[in-house]
């Protein structure tokens, strides 16, 4: 095998604390350690697809360990295999994939890291078939890349919902209210189910247990009884009722997430109010789970990530995915991510451990 002396890297998806640490962690690890050179990409897929980037250098990335979002910039709308050149016209289409393959021998790259969610790591897995060498770093704040236990973007993400359940909590408390607190995650409750437990909440409704109406003002309706007046109740953007669907904030013609969720605080805030008679108030967090500075865990999980993506590519080992597993560091084919979210398992132990300390589902 030929030795390895220069490699790519992007960034896709939506922005997660800690893509700057991954890039840091690679370059750093692949200049200082094997003297390889780094070529960054611009704005995930895309910069591949026309050849856009730079060299990065020591220096380059330096001091960026701690900054949110990422350097090279992201997107999430960009497959090079069913791309759209001018997002003004979402319908003209085409394949680009014999763009991106010109592109990386035209740099003669020996190897690319793509850091990404489910969707960016299938398409480094699509690259793969075409002759490209990957190896995947997985990144979300939703924490439901398979074939990992934990993503980097996750621990900072929980930590900033947990603190808004802090504040809420004295609200709630003053007030004898009712206050949801709706985070993301998609199809995946990792979030709401983190958050929930660390700040506190007595109701946490997720995707994978569909929940019911009556079941929440009755859980409500106890903790009165027992002198407590006030209720948090987290909830995650892809929560829905027994029987019933999601709620869908907007759709985007031509987005690969063309479905966005969210207000499913909004509706459930004034059904609980009709049903109890309880204020109910509710705050949907949106993006400001994403940005910011990274958590220390996040800063040393990416950082482990990275090395670990760069040992791959030196001992050969292409076309895998970083990840922990069994709370070790270890590696995933580059197939596995994208075949399904990681989802959480309605009898796991977080959520029996949540059941006997009282919190509710809104199942029973």
């Amino acid at each position: 095998m030929k030795r390895i002396q220069r490699i790519g890297i992007l960034t896709g998806g939506g922005d997660a604390p800690g893509l700057n640490a991954v890039i840091r962690g690679v370059v750093k690890s692949a200049i200082n350690a094997h003297g390889w050179e780094v070529f960054g990409y611009y704005d995930a897929f895309r910069g591949l697809v026309n050849g856009t980037g730079k060299w990065l250098h020591w220096d380059d990335v330096s001091g960026i360990l701690t900054q949110g979002g990422t350097i090279l910039g992201t997107t999430n709308r960009d497959n090079p295999f069913d791309y759209v050149d001018d997002h003004r016209y979402p319908d003209k289409r085409r394949d680009a994939s014999a763009d991106v393959v010109r592109n990386y021998k035209k740099l003669k790259l020996d190897a690319l890291v793509a850091v990404g969610g489910d969707g960016t790591l299938h398409c480094g897995y699509q690259m793969s078939k075409l002759g490209l060498r990957i190896v995947g770093v997985p990144k979300t704040i939703d924490n439901d890349v398979r074939g990992t236990e934990m993503t980097f973007g996750f621990n900072t993400a929980m930590t900033t919902a947990t603190e808004a359940a802090d504040k809420l909590h004295t609200t709630a408390f003053s007030h004898h209210r009712v206050m949801l607190l709706e985070v993301m995650g998609r199809t995946a409750g990792w979030l709401a189910l983190g958050t929930g437990i660390a700040g506190g909440g007595d109701v946490i409704l997720i995707p994978e247990i569909p929940y019911r109406l009556a079941a929440i003002c009755a859980a409500i309706r106890e903790r009165a009884r027992r002198g407590k007046h006030f209720s948090i109740i987290v909830v995650s953007e892809g929560a829905k009722p027994l029987g019933g669907d999601v709620v869908i904030r907007q759709t985007v013609a031509g987005s690969p997430e063309a479905i966005r969720l969210g207000g499913i605080s909004a509706v459930l805030a004034q059904q609980i109010e009709e049903a109890t008679g309880i204020e109910t108030r509710y705050t949907i967090l949106g993006h400001l789970q994403r940005g910011g500075t990274p958590s220390p865990f996040d800063r040393f999980l990416a950082t482990q990530f990275a090395m670990s993506a760069v040992e791959l590519l030196a001992h050969g080992k292409f076309n895998r995915m970083v990840c922990v597993q069994k709370g070790r560091i270890s590696s995933v084919p580059l197939s596995v991510p994208g075949k399904a979210p990681r989802t959480v398992e309605p009898d796991s132990h977080p959520i029996r451990m949540a059941r006997s300390i009282g919190i509710y589902f809104g199942d029973e």
